[in-house]
C-alpha cells in the first residue's frame, strides 16, 4: 500500500508537469517534506524533478542545493525549520538565509528514494548548473531514466541551453521521454527522430517498443517501429563495415610504416635486418625523451610534442642505422647468416640496454588534447583522432618517401645500386655511402613508426618485436625493394588480419595470414610487384 500511495504521487506530480505549467517551488513544504519521513522525501523530490522546466533560475539553483544536501548528508531536520551546514555556516533549508544549525539528523536515504533525490537534482543542475560541463553531467544523469521523465523537462532546458552541443544532447535525450507520450504523434515522431541516429542503443529503445499495447492496436505506430528498426539496422552493418576498413587501415599503416625501411634495406642491400623492430621501439623512447624534455623546459608546447618530434625521432634514429651499418653491417653483406645472426644479437643489446637504463614499465605518454576523443560519423562508427593522426602520419610519409625515391640524387642512386649493383658501381655510383645512406635512411622510418605508435600502443623495450615478422611478411609479399609493393601489402595484411581476428582470435589470425602469403608466394615467388633486374 506505501509503494501505491508513492507511485501515484509520483505519477501525480510528473502528469501535472506534463499537462500544465507547474507552479512555483513551495520551498518551506519541500523542505519538510524532505524530513517528514522516506514517503515525504519521495514525494518532495518529485515535485522538485516535475517543477524544475518552469522553476526560475533562483528555484533551480536552490533545488540543486537542497538535493545536494541530502545526498551528502549536510541537512539537519529540527523540530522547527530544517538547515544545510556548510563550511560558512548553517542556513536555512527553504530560504538559505543565516540560521542556528538545528539539532535533528540528517534524513536517512534509503534504496528506493535515492534514485529520486538523484534524479531532482540532475534535473535542477540541468537548469541551473554554472558551467557546459556541470549540465552535461546532470544530462547524463538524466538520461538513464528518460523514459519516465516529462518531455517537458527536455525541451525546456533545450530551449534555455546555450550551448549548441549540449542542446542537440538535450533534444537526443527528450526523444527518449517522448517514446512514452501520450500522444500517439509524437511517440511516432520521436521515433523516426531516434533512427535518424542510428546507434545500438536506439535500436534496443526502439525494439523495447514491439511489446508496448499500441504496438498491436495502433497500425501506425507498428509500422513506425518497424520501419524505424529497418532504418537503424541498415545503418548498423553500414557502420559495421566502415569500422572494419577504418581499423583495418590504422593496422595497415602501422604495419606500412614499420616495413618501409626495411623494404629498402633488404631490397637494397639483401641484409635481413632483425633489429628494425628495435629501431621501433627506439623512436618512441625518443619521443618519450621529447615530451619529457618539454614538459621540464617548455610546458606550454606540451601539447605538441609529437609534431616536434618528428625531426628528433629520424635523426636520431637514422644516426643509430648509420652507425650500425658502418661498424658491423658492411663487414657481412657477402655472408647473409652472419648478418641475420648479427642483427639479431643487436636487437637484444638495444633491448637489454633500454631495460637496464629506462626500465621494463610501459611509458606514460600524454594525449594531445588534438588527439583525444574522436567523432561519430554513423551508427557506432567514430572516427578516433589517435588512429586518425597514425593513418595520416603514414600518408605523409609515404609521400615523403616516394619523394626521396624519385626526385632526389640519393633516391636515384639507390635504385641503381638496388636494380644492378655491379653496374652502379662501374658507373661510379658510391654503392658503399649509398649503403650507409639507405640503411640510416630505413632506421629513421622504423623510428617514425615509433613516433605513430606512441598514442595507441604500450610502449616498453619488448614492443619492436612484435612488429617484426610482420614487417617481413609485408616485404616479402609486396616484393622486395617496391614502396608500391609495401603499400599494397600493408593494406591486404592489415585488412585480412582485422577481418579474421574476431572470428579466430588473434593468435589464429597471424597464422591465418601467414598460410594464405605462403600460398601466395607459391604462385608467385617474386611477390606482388617485382623490381627489373634487381641484384640476385
Amino acid at each position: 500500500m506505501r509503494m501505491g500511495r508513492r507511485l501515484g504521487l509520483l505519477l501525480l506530480a510528473f502528469g501535472a508537469g506534463w499537462g500544465s505549467p507547474a507552479l512555483a517551488y513551495d520551498r518551506a513544504q519541500i523542505a519538510t517534506q524532505a524530513c517528514s519521513g522516506a514517503a515525504g522525501l519521495s514525494e518532495a523530490a518529485a515535485t522538485l524533478t516535475a517543477g524544475a522546466s518552469s522553476a526560475t533560475p533562483e528555484d533551480a539553483a536552490w533545488a540543486a542545493r537542497l538535493t545536494g544536501a541530502l545526498l551528502d548528508k549536510t541537512i539537519r531536520c529540527g523540530a522547527g525549520a530544517s538547515t544545510i551546514e556548510s563550511p560558512s555556516g548553517s542556513v536555512d533549508a527553504a530560504t538559505l538565509a543565516k540560521a542556528a544549525p538545528a539539532e535533528g539528523p540528517a534524513p536517512v536515504l534509503s534504496l528506493k528514494n535515492r534514485p529520486l533525490v538523484e534524479t531532482a537534482r540532475a534535473a535542477a543542475t540541468l537548469f541551473a548548473g554554472a558551467t557546459a560541463g556541470d549540465r552535461a553531467t546532470a544530462l547524463r544523469a538524466l538520461e538513464r531514466r528518460a523514459a519516465s521523465l516529462p518531455p517537458e523537462l527536455f525541451e525546456t532546458a533545450a530551449a534555455r541551453e546555450p550551448d549548441a552541443g549540449l542542446k542537440e544532447q538535450i533534444l537526443g535525450v527528450g526523444q527518449s521521454a517522448l517514446l512514452n507520450s501520450p500522444d500517439v504523434a509524437k511517440r511516432i515522431a520521436a521515433i523516426e527522430r531516434i533512427a535518424a541516429q542510428p546507434s545500438r542503443r536506439a535500436e534496443t529503445q526502439i525494439a523495447a517498443l514491439k511489446s508496448d499495447p499500441a504496438y498491436a492496436k495502433q497500425p501506425a505506430f507498428a509500422a513506425a517501429v518497424d520501419a524505424g528498426l529497418a532504418s537503424i539496422d541498415r545503418w548498423l552493418r553500414v557502420s559495421s563495415v566502415a569500422n572494419t576498413l577504418y581499423n583495418g587501415l590504422s593496422f595497415a599503416s602501422i604495419l606500412f610504416m614499420a616495413a618501409v625501411g626495411l623494404a629498402i634495406i633488404f631490397g637494397l642491400m639483401g641484409v635481413i635486418n632483425l633489429a628494425q623492430g628495435e629501431f621501433i621501439m627506439l623512436g618512441a623512447y625518443v619521443t618519450y625523451a621529447v615530451q619529457e624534455t618539454l614538459r621540464a623546459v617548455a610546458p606550454g608546447l606540451l601539447d605538441w610534442y609529437l609534431i616536434l618530434a618528428i625531426p628528433v625521432v629520424f635523426l636520431v634514429v637514422a644516426a643509430v642505422g648509420v652507425a650500425l651499418e658502418a661498424t658491423l653491417v658492411r663487414r657481412l653483406y657477402t655472408r647473409p647468416l652472419m648478418t641475420l645472426l648479427a642483427t639479431w644479437a643487436v636487437s637484444l643489446l638495444i633491448v637489454n640496454l633500454v631495460r637496464v637504463g629506462v626500465g621494463t614499465q610501459n611509458l606514460q605518454f600524454v594525449t594531445p588534447s588534438w588527439l583525444a576523443g574522436g567523432k561519430l560519423l554513423v551508427g557506432d562508427f567514430i572516427v578516433t583522432w589517435n588512429r586518425l593522426f597514425a593513418i595520416v602520419f603514414a600518408g605523409v610519409t609515404l609521400v615523403a618517401t616516394w619523394a626521396v625515391l624519385k626526385r632526389t640524387p640519393l633516391g636515384l642512386n639507390i635504385r641503381a645500386v638496388t636494380q644492378n649493383r655491379a653496374m652502379a658501381g662501374c658507373i661510379g655510383v658510391p654503392t658503399r655511402r649509398v649503403d650507409m645512406m639507405a640503411f640510416g635512411l630505413g632506421s629513421g622510418l622504423a623510428g617514425l613508426a615509433g613516433l605513430a605508435l606512441c598514442p595507441i600502443y604500450n610502449v616498453n623495450p619488448q614492443m619492436g618485436s612484435n612488429f617484426v615478422i610482420d614487417s617481413f611478411m609485408v616485404v616479402v609479399l609486396g616484393g622486395v625493394g617496391t614502396l608500391a609493393g609495401t603499400v599494397v601489402a600493408a593494406l591486404g595484411v592489415g585488412q585480412i588480419n582485422v577481418l579474421i581476428e574476431p572470428l579466430y582470435g588473434a593468435v589464429a589470425a597471424k597464422v591465418i595470414v601467414l598460410l594464405m602469403i605462403v600460398g601466395f608466394l607459391q604462385w608467385r615467388p617474386e611477390g606482388l610487384y617485382a623490381v627489373k633486374g634487381r641484384r640476385k
